[in-house]
């Protein structure tokens, strides 16, 4: 695996390339006019687009289509700590279809717990912590 880094302006927006050619913008959250996601953001894109694939590949192993499948995800930091890392990530899924809820749930621990590498490595320093909304309703794990 192999990303590519360029600056594009004098302050701090850059584009980053993999070896694919997808294109990905970062910039510093500071700068009154941002181009582009914080690099702690796409940490958080990180864990939801890696845990999203496994839930979805875990319920399509099982036969089971969801209708709808959307995820919040909130970092907390410690504010003026350096380095300043996460230490707790929520993850908020929201689940729609004819989805048991057992299985539902079930999904989101095996990635959390098993499958998904970037939920594995952020565990280092974050406690992660994770709630199912289940065709608009939440559901106890």
């Amino acid at each position: 695996m192999k990303i590519q880094l360029k600056r594009l302006n004098n302050d701090y927006h850059f584009e980053t390339v993999n070896e694919r050619g997808d294109v990905v913008h970062l910039d510093n959250k500071s700068e009154p006019n941002p181009q582009g996601a914080s690099p702690m953001e796409l940490l958080l894109m990180g864990i939801a687009g890696c845990s999203g694939i496994d839930i979805v590949m875990i319920l399509k192993k099982q036969q089971l289509e969801m209708t709808g499948f959307e995820m919040e995800v909130e970092g907390a930091r410690v504010e003026g700590a350096i380095p300043n890392v996460f230490t707790g990530i929520h993850l908020k899924i929201f689940i729609d279809g004819d989805i048991p809820a057992n299985k539902a749930t079930r999904a989101v621990d095996l990635s959390l717990e098993k499958y998904c590498s970037v939920a594995k490595m952020l565990e280092k320093t974050a406690t992660i912590t994770s709630e199912v909304i289940l065709n608009g309703k939440p559901v106890n794990n």
